[in-house]
């Protein structure tokens, strides 16, 4: 990995991010926004992977089950469960995520005052 890879990130990974992105914006609305709405909730609850590849796999997944949810005619919540939130943590509980990375750094910064 050279260093311009270093600082911002492979460029296929941004490539394949870019195509989930744009896969994501042809869903219908409904699922679109609930596609968004999970983004969000995942980076700012701290409840999405750390890893790149963990996250791609993860969203991939979701964007494959609104294709064929929107192809089916179901609403968003026939795939998810009423508890949405529920559902995106259910996705990652086997994963390392930015909450478990921020409470390992809590842990040790006042384990070592």
């Amino acid at each position: 990995m050279n260093i311009f890879e270093k600082i911002i990130g492979g460029l296929d990974d941004k490539r394949e991010w870019r195509a989930m992105e744009a896969r994501a914006k042809a869903l219908p609305v409904e699922y679109h926004n609930a596609y968004k709405a999970i983004q969000k909730y995942m980076w700012s609850a701290g409840g999405g992977p750390t890893d790149w590849k963990d996250s791609s796999r993860i969203f991939h997944g979701i964007l494959e089950l609104f294709e064929e949810g929107a192809a089916e005619g179901k609403k968003v919540t026939d795939l998810t469960g009423e508890d949405v939130a529920a559902f995106c943590d259910d996705l990652v509980k086997d994963e390392k995520t930015w909450k478990d990375k921020y409470r390992k750094k809590l842990n040790d910064t006042i384990g070592r005052g």
